[in-house]
């Protein structure tokens, strides 16, 4: 089995909107995720899974201090990550159809990790 990232792409907009959820709405959202999640682990596909806060910093150069980030200017952030295990590409990307960042019109893009021996 090979390893793949999943990376979470939400429109900027919604991130924001996510965090002024009513604590209902909050649950629910978190619900649907858990049942995704829970169903890779079930299957022996999930290695780990982080969501992302929505400040950081970004930086440019090594040892010069970056600048606030991710830009809620921007179109799009980054809300989070999942590692899985698959037999393929094809099938890491199967696995990433049910993922609920697509309910809110995000994007999830799969990409296989490097193998180092």
């Amino acid at each position: 089995m090979d390893k793949f990232m999943l990376l979470y792409h939400n429109a900027a907009v919604t991130e924001e909107a996510y965090w002024d959820l009513s604590p209902e709405a909050m649950q629910a959202e978190l619900a649907k995720w858990n049942t995704w999640i829970g169903g890779l682990a079930a299957q022996g596909r999930l290695v780990s899974a982080e969501a992302l806060q929505p400040r950081g910093k970004v930086l440019r150069r090594r040892g010069e201090l970056g600048t606030d980030g991710p830009f809620t200017e921007g179109k799009e952030v980054v809300g989070g990550f999942l590692l899985l295990q698959a037999a393929d590409l094809d099938e890491a990307i199967r696995l990433a159809q049910g993922c609920p960042a697509f309910d809110n019109n995000g994007a999830v893009e799969v990409r296989p990790l490097v193998k180092f021996d």
